[in-house]
């Protein structure tokens, strides 16, 4: 149960028993019954902080949009990050600090240090600096670059911290947000891959993950990818004076066309792309250099690397046969470079944390239960084999990545509380 003042001593729980929960008395280890989400929002305290988060979603909508016009484009998120480290000491979240990535970090401690479970949002976008991020709004209609990925995430944060804190709500085990860098893109998860890696490695029981989009979603595997910059090199030369000479363009051409005939998976699904090409100098110039940009993703490893060895021997088969259709005049040579590594892994759904959010779906009545997988923050602890999950923060986004992109924030106080009661759900 919930208290505005815990007294209890509590002993914290292992990640693969989360019920094993017991309270201190008189000397005698008596363990606390588990509750069910129905049980837990009977509570007056929780029936308060839920209110409270629904009353409150007009105010958070109006932060949800002026956070967003605060540029957070990748590695330059910094503005964005100490608006958000402001925010977080305004709600009187203690030991508010920003890590080595960036990261923003708030804690909420419980009666005790474990089980600690993290909950965080990103404050990165895909979008360039330099973009007009003004959000417009038509009635429940809001428009502009980020507006609901991921902003929409760190409102529902804020909202869940402002509940928790007018309803006097205290756990037993401990709670930290995070608002993190890097998750788009070429940030390559760095914020997670820090979190974990170093500012909180090993105190991390469980996380949840809020993206834009309705609370009955549920993400509980991470879509692992790598990506790369392949570059084809050569002397160059004429057109004319300098032909019979390797080309780099040929190699790379050879090369993607082996790669247009892969045969993949569909079950688990896995993906390739050539999704960026370039070099040369002009039409009539044998290219001193051609390079193309190539993802490949999968939620499964062993699949992820079966396509990772298929492209590098295409690339190795397009470098020799250029070489060998000119008898290694002009001979080219190759490099491949690793611009991106984000883990797959997943989250069986046994586990606590998935079964309490589940839960939470079902009791919050927010509709059809809807598993699948993606590329999220969850990707770095689903690897470590941390229980991890990604949530919708309420809402309905459309158009996400695009200039166009729309939030819908018709009763989007849902994501927060589903949300809300995940967390209670497992720091009881």
């Amino acid at each position: 149960m919930f208290s505005a003042h815990p007294s209890q001593a509590l002993f914290p729980h292992s990640r693969n028993a989360a019920l094993a929960v017991c309270a201190v008395l008189g000397g005698l280890i008596l363990p606390l019954p588990a509750q069910t989400p129905q049980e837990i929002l009977a509570q007056p305290e929780v029936k308060t902080a839920m209110e409270s988060i629904r009353a409150n979603e007009p105010h958070f909508v109006d932060e949800q949009i002026r956070i967003c016009q605060i540029a957070a484009p990748d590695f330059k998120e910094d503005k964005r990050a100490a608006e958000m480290a402001r925010l977080f000491r305004e709600a009187g979240l203690e030991n508010v600090r920003i890590d080595k990535a960036g990261n923003v970090l708030g804690d909420r401690p419980g009666a005790v240090p474990h089980p600690h479970l993290v909950i965080a949002a990103h404050l990165d976008t895909v979008f360039p600096e330099g973009t007009d991020v003004h959000v417009t709004r038509v009635g429940n209609l809001l428009k502009g670059p980020g507006i609901g990925d991921d902003c929409r995430g760190l409102a529902a944060l804020l909202a869940v911290i402002r509940a928790m804190n007018e309803a006097k709500l205290h756990t037993h085990g401990s709670l930290t947000f995070v608002a993190d860098v890097g998750e788009e893109g070429l940030g390559d998860l760095r914020g997670m891959k820090e979190l974990f890696g170093t500012t909180m490695k090993g105190e991390i029981d469980d996380f949840i993950s809020i993206e834009p989009g309705e609370p009955n979603r549920l993400t509980d595997a991470g879509v692992g990818s790598y990506r790369y910059k392949v570059s084809f090199t050569g002397p160059g030369g004429h057109s004319y004076g300098a032909f019979g000479i390797a080309n780099p363009a040929n190699a790379l051409g050879r090369t993607v066309a082996k790669i247009a005939d892969f045969q993949v998976p569909t079950d688990p699904k896995t993906t390739f792309n050539v999704g960026v090409i370039g070099g040369g100098t002009s039409i009539n110039s044998i290219p001193f250099e051609a390079w193309f940009e190539f993802d490949e993703r999968s939620p499964d490893t062993a699949s992820l690397d079966k396509v990772d060895a298929m492209f590098k021997a295409a690339v190795q088969a397009g470098l020799d046969e250029e070489n060998a259709r000119w008898n290694n005049r002009g001979k080219l040579s190759v490099k491949i470079d690793t611009v991106g590594v984000r883990p797959a892994g997943h989250t069986e759904r046994d586990v606590p944390l998935v079964k309490a959010a589940a839960a939470s779906i079902q009791a919050l009545n927010l509709g059809a239960l809807g598993y699948g997988a993606g590329s999220t923050d969850s990707n770095v602890p689903m690897h470590l084999g941390i229980p991890a999950i990604t949530i919708g923060g309420g809402g309905m986004d459309q158009g996400a990545h695009s200039l166009g992109e729309s939030d819908d924030i018709t009763d989007s106080w849902k994501g927060p509380q589903n949300a809300l009661l995940i967390i209670l759900s497992m720091l009881h």
